[in-house]
């Protein structure tokens, strides 16, 4: 007989255990918290819960990060399962620097200044 510390959490599934005991996906690349993740195309058969959640959630643009929070998974763990999605091309990832403009270090002290005025 199974016994739970906490009935509430019902079962538990390691990290590790989603990424197959990896920290990287096959291509090795880093994925930055702010880059935006987009699904494309349809998911074909044999992927596991996590992965269609991701592709449910990427269905319009959304932030690694943002993936992460959606999921309830550590970042490094998404970052891993986003990585395999984009080798196997069911993923589009725009990097922040692609994304858009920034703001200036000017505008970002006019910011900081107000907030600390409130």
């Amino acid at each position: 007989m199974t016994m739970w510390m906490d009935d509430e959490a019902g079962p538990l599934v390691r990290p590790y255990a989603l990424t197959g005991g990896r920290t990287r996906s096959a291509s090795g690349e880093t994925l930055d918290l702010i880059a935006s993740v987009t699904a494309i195309g349809d998911p074909p058969g044999g992927l596991g819960p996590e992965q269609l959640a991701i592709l449910r959630a990427a269905r319009t643009p959304i932030s690694v990060a943002d993936v992460a929070v959606e999921l309830d998974l550590p970042v490094g763990v998404v970052r891993v399962l986003l990585g395999d999605l984009r080798d196997h091309g069911l993923i589009s990832v725009t990097a922040p620097n692609a994304a858009g403009p920034r703001p200036n270090e000017r505008l970002l002290k006019e910011v900081i200044n107000g907030l600390r005025a409130l």
